[in-house]
């Protein structure tokens, strides 16, 4: 725990990221679970809750964690990360107005998210390449014809990009120094 410049209490940096990771564990288990087809009636609806609300939590997680790179990339990303989350949950009650596959918004989120990655200094810039092959694996379903062309690489794709990130976070976390230089403005970073 530590303090932000202005003296506000806010949580170390290492632990919101070690959270998200093990929120994206769980996500990553209840959504491969839910995937298999082994899976029905009430399981099934549990492990889709699950996965959209564990993942809705990695989301914001990963906003603070990267709203000190950009504050405005950040929350787009996090904008993009919770419409898919939203969907997920809602489409099968035909309850989201739009019909657009919750994919896409993951392939907009995991690119943001890439790009983050890519701006800040607390973590392996190679965590951000993959998270952008994620997103461009996930935004193949913008288009039916276009995902069904490149199944299974699109999976494969997200799959090499958010489980690294995923372990990276639980098992590693961020430098928090260099997190703490970014978020006082230490390190020169776009807004």
């Amino acid at each position: 725990m530590g303090t932000a410049p202005d003296g506000a209490f806010v949580s170390s940096p290492q632990f919101r990221a070690r959270l998200a990771g093990a929120f994206y564990l769980i996500n990553t288990i209840t959504s491969l679970t839910g995937f298999s087809g082994k899976v029905s009636g009430w399981a099934l609806t549990a492990c889709n809750w699950m996965a959209s609300l564990s993942y809705m939590a990695v989301i914001v997680l990963l906003y603070f964690l990267f709203k000190p790179v950009s504050r405005s990339l950040s929350l787009i990303a996090a904008l993009f990360g919770l419409a898919g989350s939203t969907n997920e949950l809602l489409w099968r009650y035909d309850l989201f107005p739009f019909h657009i596959h919750s994919l896409v918004y993951f392939g907009f989120y995991c690119t943001l998210l890439g790009v983050l990655i890519l701006l800040a200094g607390f973590m392996p810039r190679l965590l951000g390449a993959l998270m952008l092959l994620a997103g461009a694996g996930w935004l193949t379903f913008v288009s039916p014809h276009l995902a069904a062309l490149c199944k299974p690489y699109n999976y494969i794709g997200g799959g090499i990009g958010e489980i690294p990130l995923m372990l990276w976070l639980l098992i590693m976390g961020v430098s928090s120094g260099r997190w703490l230089e970014q978020s006082r403005g230490e390190v020169s970073s776009p807004s």
